[in-house]
């Protein structure tokens, strides 16, 4: 089985699938607009209401859960109202670029970097690097897929240019195996974890929470782990807003980055109680809970003008744009506006 026709193709699907294309005029060189931005904007604040996207998992989950997020923004006078769930970053952009969000959900960079590409006006305005990633490749124990090499000739579901994709290439790419030999198979979550269970995928590419639950539910397992078989960080999460939006309430944007770092904190010195939170909304059993609250993960969060950090994530967006995953190279820089 084949990919589709050529790589081309793919990269045009890939525009299209993310359906945030605007048709906007190049918006200039983002590291003036960031310096205008904290020249002229610094501490500026045209609303007292933020919108914030959400998932049903991670840090937004968690903060729109506890409370005290929202407690704090509200000493400020700035009234939250939470968007959302989101399946997956990609439609959580797409909210951001449609007007009905203010910030994405801490997706993934990898579909928002497409999104600029494909001409939204957005940028990064905060990152977040969570550790142990524990993203993995699964099939079924019964299944007879081993390793990544017996993927050949297999049908995989992914998530298109997000974390799914990206790891499958990498995988194949370090087991020496043909891309071309496997045919990708796009599906956000809601719709991939019904397929890898009715057997009309191979193999499912996926990030915690549904990974974790699928081994459970399915009896799956491991053949390629992110944290344990990736051998460089390829992609973040990240909090992301329109450019315009950023500059004209910069004041706004930096409270919500701070209150959401305080959050961080949180999660990473009280894994058993934010897992039992993440359970309540994922309705899985104990032992996913446990399993997950076992990995006690750190987060860690960086300025959109940290030059070291910066640096990685140009490797890992020149690394998608070699591998047709990004139709093409970005500065990163360009689109990372701090406040």
């Amino acid at each position: 089985m084949t990919r589709s026709d050529d790589f081309g193709l793919d990269r045009r699907r890939l525009l299209q699938g993310a359906g945030l294309a605007l048709g906007a005029a190049a918006l200039g060189s983002g590291r003036i607009l960031a310096q205008e931005a904290r020249a002229q904007g610094a501490g500026t604040r045209n609303t007292d209401t933020v919108r914030l996207g959400w998932g049903r998992g991670g840090l937004p989950l968690i903060a729109r859960e506890r409370g005290e997020f929202e407690k704090s923004l509200a000493a400020q006078d700035i009234t939250v109202k939470w968007v959302g769930p989101f399946p997956n970053h990609a439609p959580s952009l797409q909210a951001v670029v449609g007007g009905s969000a203010d910030f994405g959900f801490w997706g993934s960079t990898t579909p928002a970097l497409a999104a600029i590409l494909a001409g939204s006006p957005l940028v990064f305005t905060n990152y977040n690097v969570y550790s142990p990633r524990s993203t993995a490749i699964i099939v079924k124990k019964n299944s007879g897929i081993d390793s990544v090499k017996d993927l050949a000739g297999k049908k995989v579901a992914v998530n298109r240019s997000g974390l799914g994709e990206f790891l499958l290439v990498a995988a194949l790419e370090k087991h020496g195996v043909d891309r071309r030999s496997v045919e990708f198979v796009y599906l956000n979550p809601p719709d991939a974890s019904p397929a890898f269970g009715q057997g009309r995928v191979d193999a499912w590419s996926m990030w915690t929470p549904a990974v974790d639950i699928a081994r459970d539910q399915y009896g799956a397992k491991d053949i390629f782990f992110e944290g344990r078989d990736l051998d460089f960080l390829i992609d973040y999460s990240s909090l992301v807003s329109l450019r315009d939006f950023t500059t004209r309430n910069s004041a706004l944007v930096r409270a919500v980055i701070d209150a959401y770092a305080r959050e961080g904190r949180w999660i990473s010195d009280n894994p058993v109680e934010a897992e039992t939170i993440a359970q309540r909304e994922g309705k899985y059993g104990d032992a996913v809970r446990d399993h997950l609250a076992g990995y006690k993960r750190q987060n860690r969060f960086y300025e959109a003008d940290d030059a070291a950090f910066l640096a990685d994530f140009q490797k890992a967006a020149d690394w998608l744009a070699d591998r047709a995953i990004l139709p093409k190279r970005v500065n990163v820089a360009d689109h990372s506006v701090r406040v």
